[in-house]
């Protein structure tokens, strides 16, 4: 008993930890009793190393006693109906693994942020975001039902977007945030819609009928109709999540937010969380050939697009975010093949390579200046194999593709974007109709201008 006991004690502290710092930070911003930046910073630090600490752990905890995957209860937070809405967490070598990994690129963001954003005026907004954004990522690596997984899939996606807008005294961040929290939305919706449909069909929201591996919880339940349905809109979600084709026209905008965020969001953790689900989700893929072989499509398909338009981005981060949603691709082509292990070694290895290309692209930018005004001229760059083997015509066409980004920009718009904002305009003006019904707030008079006006 004492390892089960000691495995969800420290499973229970890796979560708590980012999810008190945000009660903390998030309390003191509501009442308007921000910490101060002394001691923001190394309270972050502190509670995302013992995160990673508290998972690692439990990691090796896990792996000494040899079990299988294990579902952690701790009660429930909803009894509204016959069970309630459990806490629960499906702990195994892939989720302690991910979740220990995700607590320690947060740990070293953190630090960066301390200095990077020294004096800043939303340092403290952007711990709470960073809080929110790690608490989010945690429940999605460990969550054992359909609830806490969407929660934390959720705070990931709510905190990318206002990290998107925080600089927002510029109008450009702002409208970004809005073009990411527009395709986030069809991202939620098909996850919603997967969590309801594996309720309305196995009349549970257990995960382990979608990761198998605990007890009697496995895919064999599910039909074959209703496996490929749920994988499905997994992929959706997946796609608007990671950035995979259709939606990828997103990942270069989101680059308007500070340079940690950018590394810790596009670079490393949240444009993984898509191929982490399919991973966790591997054993629903081999029940559903289709939404198998359409994933790998899917991943191929973005590899060679973000592998061609990377090349012709002018800025670093564009460029690093296309680099990044080519290995994404490779990764879910891995995934879909079945080479599960080598997926996951390729994600870890590639968040972690990512990260540090991030956090030092201010100081490559300004090394290469300083070889620029020492040679008097740029770099010669090498040719790659298109501009040795491929036809003027095919280039001239390669280039215009990349340039434009696809086109994605003008279809994302057209079919997301612009029908998100008229519902929400709509959904507005109905908000502000029920308020004034129920307060009864008198409408405006417009004042008539006085004839003595002048005097």
């Amino acid at each position: 008993m004492m390892p089960g006991i000691s495995l969800a004690s420290l499973v229970l502290v890796g979560i708590g930890s980012p999810a008190a710092l945000l009660a903390l930070l998030g309390c003191g911003s509501l009442l308007n009793r921000p910490l101060r930046e002394r001691w923001t910073g190394p309270i972050a630090v502190g509670s995302m190393m013992t995160a990673c600490a508290a998972l690692s752990a439990a990691l090796v905890v896990y792996g000494v006693t040899g079990t299988g995957a294990r579902l952690l209860s701790y009660g429930a937070w909803s009894a509204s109906h016959e069970g309630g809405i459990a806490i629960e967490f499906l702990v195994d070598r892939l989720s302690l693994g991910f979740g220990a990994l995700s607590a320690a690129i947060a740990a070293i963001v953190s630090a960066f942020s301390n200095r990077y954003l020294h004096r800043e005026p939303g340092y403290n907004r952007y711990f709470v975001l960073l809080a929110m954004f790690v608490t989010g990522m945690l429940l999605v690596a460990l969550a054992g039902n359909v609830e806490v997984l969407f929660i934390g899939w959720e705070f990931v996606g709510l905190s990318s977007a206002l990290l998107v807008a925080f600089f927002h005294g510029r109008p450009v961040p702002v409208s970004n945030a809005l073009r990411v929290l527009s395709v986030y939305r069809i991202s939620d919706a098909a996850m919603f819609a997967a969590a309801v449909l594996l309720r309305h069909v196995a009349g549970t929201g257990s995960l382990s009928l979608l990761f198998g591996g605990v007890g009697s919880g496995s895919t064999a339940s599910l039909t074959g109709s209703s496996a490929t349905l749920i994988a499905l809109l997994l992929i959706v979600a997946v796609a608007g999540k990671s950035a995979l084709l259709p939606f990828s026209s997103w990942l270069p905008r989101a680059m308007e937010g500070p340079t940690p965020s950018s590394a810790v969001y596009y670079g490393s953790l949240s444009i993984h969380a898509g191929c982490f689900l399919l991973l966790r989700s591997a054993p629903l893929l081999e029940r559903a050939a289709i939404a198998r072989i359409l994933v790998g499509g899917l991943g191929a398909a973005t590899a060679i697009f973000a592998g061609i338009t990377t090349r012709v981005q002018s800025d670093v981060k564009s460029s690093l975010a296309y680099a990044s949603l080519t290995q994404v691709g490779i990764i879910v082509v891995e995934i879909a093949i079945g080479w599960y292990t080598v997926a996951f070694i390729h994600l870890a290895g590639h968040a972690c390579f990512r990260l540090l290309q991030f956090l030092s692209a201010p100081n490559v930018l300004h090394d290469l200046h300083g070889i620029e005004n020492a040679i008097g001229e740029q770099p010669s760059r090498a040719h790659g194999y298109l501009e040795i083997f491929a036809p003027n015509r095919v280039r001239s066409l390669l280039y215009l593709v990349a340039l434009e980004r696809g086109f994605l920009d003008s279809f994302i718009n057209r079919l997301v974007v612009e029908p998100f904002m008229r519902i929400a305009s709509r959904l507005s003006q109905l908000d502000r109709w029920l308020c004034d019904a129920i307060v009864g707030a008198p409408r405006p008079v417009p004042i008539e201008a006085s004839e003595n006006q002048d005097d």
